[in-house]
């Protein structure tokens, strides 16, 4: 069996980890680019590739509505700036369309090492498609993988922004395949006496434990 360079996993509920790096809209400090907002960073296996093209038409396609939730966008690949600069100006002659997000030059791999972003078993040299959900408190709240071969979903990225935000706002869960305006999940009392009260509460209830509401 090929042995790999461990490569460490973020977890869920860590800070995001803070770097300098340069991009196509110039350098930046992450920690001071990001401060206040939610942030997706992505990383993508290489410049001038077809899937990867695909990704960055939809992410622009959902950017607006990112802004809308005052998320940022950041993508990321083991590319120089030349090449980003290059690859983005091909997208819009031959696409007619603009990306209108930075993207993080990281030929030293220092980003995608610290974010986990290199798979040894797919590619020692190139980041599998990454997702990092960041908060506005710097914690990372999902992160999602995708082989080198498969795109990824932009609704389902819209999707889980929307419930990490439902839910912090209106302090309840999301079930399965939740979409806003589905109903949402009462968090289950913690005491005999909340249980009681529970299904007095108004709520929709299939039990005292499994509650949902429309907000």
């Amino acid at each position: 069996m090929e042995e790999y360079e461990e490569t460490r996993m973020l977890l869920i509920g860590e800070e995001a980890p803070d770097f300098e790096a340069v991009t196509t809209d110039g350098p930046i400090k992450f920690s001071d680019w990001a401060k206040g907002s939610w942030v997706i960073l992505f990383s993508h296996p290489a410049d001038f590739t077809p899937v990867c093209t695909t990704e960055f038409i939809g992410f622009t396609e959902i950017y607006p509505e990112l802004q809308k939730r005052g998320v940022k966008l950041l993508g990321l690949s083991i590319d120089s700036i030349y090449s980003h600069i290059s690859w983005i100006s091909t997208i819009k002659e031959k696409f007619g369309v603009e990306i209108p997000f930075p993207i993080i030059e990281d030929l030293s791999m220092n980003v995608a090492k610290k974010y986990g972003m290199i798979h040894p078993a797919q590619s020692g040299t190139a980041a599998v498609r990454a997702v990092f959900f960041i908060d506005p408190e710097f914690k990372l709240r999902a992160l999602i993988y995708y082989p080198l071969s498969n795109g990824r979903n932009m609704a389902e990225i819209l999707r889980v922004v929307d419930a990490f935000q439902t839910s912090d706002k209106h302090n309840v869960a999301t079930p399965a395949n939740w979409n806003p305006g589905d109903k949402v999940i009462v968090p289950p009392p913690k005491t005999k006496e909340g249980a009681e009260k529970r299904l007095k509460e108004g709520f929709d209830c299939t039990d005292w434990w499994f509650c949902k509401k429309k907000l």
